[in-house]
């Protein structure tokens, strides 16, 4: 860590806007400002980690709000440990600047701080230096020995679940990009699921009772339920009358244009799950306190790989056409 960002050195730059970011926790032992973070595990615990980059021009735009992305950031990371059903705990920032810029700082300080404090995580350190502006995030989470959710463990006949409603951030960031409006009534739920997605921590770890597999949606449901597809051996249909839909896209496209940004458009960051037969009775029961709604939206079949659609009995046609970073 040896270069050095105009008049300000990285360490002076960590020691003013990142020595204090998230909650204080007593299992770190050594945070920012060392060669490394020492952390004090909990006995009967697995770590999990997480890695996240996100690079502008690419997952964010240039002129975003910087506290909304300092918000973004720690929640993408967060979301994919709620997903594996862990605790979130420790954070480490790798930033690149172009140059410093302290208002901005301080800004996106604030929105990392508050999101992670939120979180009950922990900023324990992390890298800073010159050039386009990225963010890199690893987060940090435990769970108990053996109760991580992974993706390989869907069945044939479990019941396929999402948290939430779907394509609501998808439509905010087009109406960001000018290629679709909104009414005053739904634009500011639209713009808020884009900017400042939540993480659905605690009915992750709730889920580590019922759920055979799961994943967070980061880049649409077609995108990303093949991943459980591969990593478990199975098929999948899913019923597009049952995807859970807002009223405020319903209301600001037309159906298809709805369930294309539910099925493809990315950026929801709700949970997607599987649940075998016997224990979807308690289900309901088991989330009811967390207050998120969950719908069944198909099930998973024994063709491998296979992503079925359908409307109804209906078989539904649809081509996916979601985000590819190396074309």
């Amino acid at each position: 860590m040896s270069a050095f960002l105009h008049t300000m050195g990285e360490f002076e730059l960590i020691a003013s806007f990142f020595a204090d970011a998230g909650i204080a926790r007593q299992d770190v032992v050594v945070g920012v400002g060392d060669d490394g973070a020492v952390l004090q595990m909990r006995d009967g615990y697995d770590l999990v980690v997480t890695t996240d980059t996100m690079v502008c021009g690419t997952h964010f735009f240039p002129d975003v709000d910087p506290r909304a992305l300092g918000h973004k950031l720690v929640t993408v990371n967060v979301s994919d440990l709620a997903a594996m059903g862990a605790e979130p705990a420790w954070l480490s920032l790798a930033l690149t600047l172009p140059d410093v810029d302290q208002t901005w700082l301080r800004q996106f300080a604030a929105g990392l701080a508050e999101t992670a404090d939120y979180y009950n995580c922990r900023l324990i350190g992390g890298d800073t230096t010159r050039g386009p502006l990225s963010l890199t995030m690893i987060a940090k989470g435990q769970v108990p020995h053996g109760r991580a959710i992974t993706r390989s463990g869907a069945k044939v006949g479990d019941y396929i679940y999402v948290t939430g409603t779907l394509g609501d951030a998808a439509l905010g960031l087009k109406v960001c990009q000018g290629h679709a409006e909104a009414s005053k009534k739904h634009q500011a739920h639209l713009l808020q699921r884009f900017h400042f997605p939540s993480a659905r921590v605690a009915l992750g770890q709730a889920l580590r009772n019922v759920a055979s597999s799961a994943m967070d949606i980061s880049d649409g449901l077609c995108g990303d339920l093949p991943h459980i597809l591969r990593r478990s051996a199975v098929g999948a249909y899913i019923d597009v009358n049952k995807l859970p839909l807002s009223q405020a896209l319903k209301d600001s496209c037309d159906q298809s244009t709805a369930l294309k940004m539910a099925l493809s458009g990315g950026e929801d960051y709700e949970l997607l799950f599987t649940v075998p037969e016997s224990k979807r009775g308690s289900l309901d029961v088991l989330l009811s306190p967390y207050g998120v709604p969950v719908s069944c939206i198909g099930r998973i079949t024994g063709v491998a790989g296979k992503l079925e659609l359908k409307a109804g009995e209906q078989s539904f046609e649809y081509q996916h056409q979601g985000f590819v970073h190396f074309p």
